[in-house]
């Protein structure tokens, strides 16, 4: 027969095993946790030494491990299930970490990994065989380390958007003319590393782009219409070509003619200055493009006189081409407009009766009332003031506007310096010059200056300084002045003063200012 049943006080409770506790953050919100007192963690009085020993332990002692005791409680606790993967978690995800060679893709999250842990039974033993604990149930487990020693990888903090082939390709347009996002830009730059046909085509596309940015110039090269013609002759020659020394007045007249038909009804009045040089100071006078074209209109007439053709001006009209333009001003009444067509009319008769002509014209003297000059020299002559006063009227209405092809620039430089030597006698007899050191026989050689152009237009002269009929050598030369081509024609234009003049000089310093006041003398209106 069973004893008599002891009391509830007479229960020796440090004897009875606590139930294990349930994993973290798996207990039920409002169950209440038991509490575990210091002799958890060991042997309870009485108890043999053996039953706490390690697993290990009892292996080699080969004991066998004891049961562990039913708790007075049948019903044991259940470990909530842990939270689904699919499931977005609570926290901020971490920073994506970029390996050394990009980074690789995750496994689904919602498919179990081929060597994940198996879900351990609470209370079980987490101490492996190793003796390093195993991360609790729940908790993130820590990243394994990579086969070889190096550096920690850098945490990128953005990275390209994902975009199929096809967004790619189209945004290739948009990237070569830099309109993408940033996003977008890194996107196209690292798909281009790696497609070799999207990469060509982005090169082509920024060599487009690169023409529609084109800082160069539209205007056509001056020496264009030149060279066609030049090419179209040399294919059929012309039945009737036009003389070599009329070519420079055809060709500027052409240019000034393709400026008028370019600007608008409103440039036809901007103001013009006109500038030239008389005696020792520079003189200017404000004008319309018009009055510009009226001017060369008045001036041409005396070239047409001399070859029997109508004077725009009409019979008894002054020689001065100053008088002519101030009398072609005074009579006005056409609309500015209107002044172009009677200007070009008269240009096309010359060049075509100078053709016809031939070297018959050549020498025909034409009269500009204080001097004369063979229609060969004159026709160069117009041919200048036509580029200059192209200038003038392009800097009033901001069109651009280049010098002469080099070939006809060379005709216009000697043209004038073979005038130098009247010139400088001339401002001799006015006092203007210093005196005459040493008169020879003309035809012999005499005192001169060299005078050296540069650039493809240039050339080198030797000017006589005694008198006009002397011969300038080099061995005779006493001076000399060096001189860019454009910049030589402005001072002959007077646009500059001789001051002004960016000359290289050596030599007799008086002989080189008469020079140079020469040049600017030969200015007009």
């Amino acid at each position: 027969m069973p004893g008599p049943r002891g009391a509830a006080d007479d229960l020796d409770l440090a004897a009875v095993p606590l139930p294990p506790l349930p994993p973290p953050g798996a207990g039920t919100p409002g169950e209440a946790v038991p509490e575990q007192s210091g002799t958890d963690a060991a042997a309870p009085a009485g108890e043999d030494t053996a039953s706490a020993a390690s697993p290990d332990e009892r292996d080699t002692r080969g004991e066998p491990e004891p049961e562990p005791a039913a708790p007075d409680d049948p019903a044991e606790p259940e470990p909530e299930p842990e939270p689904d993967a699919c499931e977005p978690a609570d926290s901020e995800p971490e920073p994506h970490v970029c390996g050394p060679t990009g980074p690789e893709p995750e496994p689904d999250a919602c498919e179990p990994a081929d060597s994940g842990p198996e879900p351990e039974a609470p209370g079980a033993d987490r101490t492996p065989a190793d003796g390093v604990p195993a991360p609790a149930s729940g908790s993130v487990p820590a990243p394994v380390p990579g086969p070889g020693p190096g550096p920690a990888p850098e945490p990128c903090v953005s990275a390209a958007p994902a975009l199929p082939h096809r967004d790619l390709q189209a945004l290739l347009g948009a990237w070569a003319l830099s309109v993408c996002s940033a996003e977008e830009t890194a996107a196209v730059e690292d798909h281009l590393t790696r497609c070799l046909p999207c990469a060509d085509e982005a090169k082509r596309l920024r060599e487009a782009v690169g023409l529609l940015h084109s800082d160069g110039a539209l205007d056509l090269d001056a020496t264009l219409r030149s060279r066609v013609v030049e090419g179209c002759l040399g294919r059929r020659p012309a039945r009737i070509p036009i003389p070599g020394w009329a070519a420079p007045y055809d060709a500027e007249t052409a240019r000034l003619d393709a400026l008028l038909r370019d600007i608008g009804d409103a440039d036809w009045d901007a103001q013009v200055r006109l500038r030239w040089f008389e005696k020792e100071r520079r003189t200017d006078r404000w004008t319309t493009v018009g009055g510009v074209i009226s001017h060369l209109t008045a001036v041409d007439g005396l070239l047409s006189a001399a070859l029997g053709l109508d004077d725009p001006l009409g019979g008894g009209a002054p020689l001065d081409p100053t008088e002519r333009t101030e009398a072609s001003w005074a009579a006005g009444g056409s609309p500015a407009r209107a002044v172009r067509e009677p200007w070009r009319a008269q240009s096309h008769e010359l060049i075509r009766t100078a053709s016809f002509a031939g070297r018959n014209v050549a020498e025909t003297s034409v009269s500009y009332g204080s001097f004369a000059l063979p229609l060969q020299d004159a026709l160069v002559d117009r041919a200048f003031e036509c580029w200059v006063h192209g200038w003038d009227i392009a800097e009033a209405v901001a069109y651009p506007y280049p010098a002469p092809s080099a070939a006809h620039l060379h005709l216009m430089i000697d043209l004038a310096a073979r005038m130098l030597p009247a010139a400088l006698a001339g401002r001799r007899r006015a006092g203007l010059a210093g005196p005459a050191r040493d008169l020879v026989v003309p035809g012999e050689p005499g005192r001169s200056l060299h005078l050296e152009i540069e650039g493809h237009a240039g050339g080198d002269w030797y000017i006589a300084l005694d008198s006009p009929a002397a011969l300038g050598t080099r061995e005779t030369a006493v001076a000399q002045v060096a001189l860019d081509a454009v910049e030589f024609c402005r001072l002959v234009a007077g646009h500059i003063s001789p001051a002004e003049a960016a000359a290289g000089q050596e030599g007799d310093r008086e002989a080189i200012s008469d020079v140079l006041f020469a040049a600017a003398s030969l200015s007009r209106l």
